[in-house]
């Protein structure tokens, strides 16, 4: 199948990490995220392991916490040992109430309040990856109020257009996100935080996008990031520390994307990054890398059930279930691909091309438009694979829809790792 944690058994039923899907749709109700914690685990460590054996010393990866953000998340990546990073206050929150440790945290944001400032310097934040200038200014007077030397990274923009969906795609000169290299920008930004007294420039970030299978895009963004720290080091003396070359490396959805071995990547990008530093005759710096996608997407799915099939004569046919983009907005968003079949019927061939509509008074809400699939009843129950990441994180309660609850499986069991919301949940905050 897609991936190893998926199976059929000899009921015919699809299971992820060998436990049956429709048996855990029955007793968790739908829609449901399941997620297999063994497969985070594994993803964790194939990155942990490949950039201790082949990047330079202090190298090591950082969850991007905007791909999937749960208390139980935060306790599974601490056992293993990553790091993380953190683009919001809430999951900041998030991480410290489930005891992760801070200083190994990343704090990003293109517009970070002074009460975000304050709230990450206060919980003990390690690093703060500043996007302009107006931010570093921030930081640098709450630091001094404090008492306290920050250490930051710069996000800089190399240029780079990996060739991804236009919307994941953040490293060309036209970003919202960094300060352009190109430009000449970047340099005075460099120049200026070196002046300052509360903040202690430690390196750079770039994020170049999402959903990137080969390692050469990554390398190009690196030869760039290289070269200006080069620069810095002979035209300012300062030695760069550290190389946060971002996330991005792209997940199996369907069968028509690549196998990847990103332990191959790894080692394939370290020897251009050993390369070049020979090259430019340059310290290697400690690279940081932030998977998100492909540490947590594939662990997942997704389990809805069938509502109603219509066909309409000449036309299309329409398959509804009970979530949709309230639970998974990327095909609105992104018209991203998605494997999904009758989990009750996983062993059937196709005999439907239909397209999944979600339950949303909306009639954008669509998980997938003609695909092929087993013909369902009601009452069946559809499963969507690779929904590990945005899926949960990106949830809303567009039309009043309570968000699904994450289970995970383990060992054999199941538990409930983020429950499901409630009507009255949904009014909570109401006066």
């Amino acid at each position: 199948m897609l991936h190893s944690n998926l199976s059929i058994n000899n009921k015919g039923h699809l299971c992820l990490a060998g436990q049956d899907v429709c048996t855990l749709a029955k007793s968790y109700g739908t829609p449901v995220f399941l997620m297999d914690e063994e497969r985070i685990r594994h993803n964790a460590r194939t990155y942990i392991d490949a950039m201790r054996e082949f990047m330079p010393e202090g190298s090591k990866p950082l969850l991007a916490s905007k791909s999937c953000c749960f208390k139980k998340l935060y306790e599974i990546i601490k056992e293993e040992g990553m790091a993380t990073d953190l683009v919001s206050p809430g999951e900041l929150y998030t991480a410290k109430a489930a005891g992760f440790p801070l200083e190994n945290a990343y704090f990003h944001g293109n517009n970070k309040t002074d009460s975000d400032i304050e709230y990450a310097i206060d919980s003990g934040v390690g690093y703060f990856i500043v996007d302009n200038r107006e931010e570093l200014d921030a930081i640098e007077r709450i630091a001094e109020k404090k008492g306290i030397t920050q250490k930051i990274l710069l996000r800089l923009s190399p240029g780079i257009d990996p060739h991804t969906q236009k919307k994941i795609s953040t490293g060309k000169v036209d970003s919202k996100f960094g300060t352009a290299i190109e430009t000449g920008q970047a340099l005075e930004l460099c120049r200026y935080t070196l002046s300052l007294e509360n903040v202690s420039l430690k390196g750079f970030h770039c994020h170049i996008g999402s959903q990137i299978f080969e390692y050469e895009s990554f390398a190009d963004a690196a030869e760039i990031m290289l070269r200006f720290i080069k620069e810095l080091r002979d035209t300012l003396s300062f030695t760069t520390e550290v190389l946060n070359l971002g996330g991005g490396f792209g997940v199996r959805y369907t069968d028509a994307d690549p196998v990847i071995d990103y332990r191959e990547n790894i080692k394939g990008l370290a020897g251009v990054i050993d390369r070049l530093c020979c090259d430019l005759d340059i310290k290697k710096p400690a690279i940081l890398m932030e998977p998100g996608r492909s540490i947590v997407a594939d662990s997942g799915l997704t389990v809805y059930s069938v509502g109603s099939v219509k066909t309409i004569t000449g036309y299309k046919s329409y398959v509804s279930i009970d979530g949709g983009m309230p639970d998974n907005p990327r095909y609105a968003l992104y018209e991203s691909d998605y494997t999904c079949l009758i989990a009750n019927k996983a062993d059937k061939k196709p005999d439907l091309v239909a397209t999944i509509a979600g339950r949303c008074c909306e009639s954008g809400d669509l998980i997938q438009e003609d695909v092929a699939l087993v013909t369902p009843e009601r009452g069946d129950y559809l499963a969507v694979l690779v929904t590990g990441a945005y899926n949960y994180s990106m949830a809303s309660n567009y039309n009043r829809i309570p968000r699904p609850p994450v289970v995970m499986l383990k060992n054999g069991e199941s538990y409930v790792a983020v429950k499901r919301e409630t009507y009255e949940d949904l009014i909570r905050n109401d006066m």
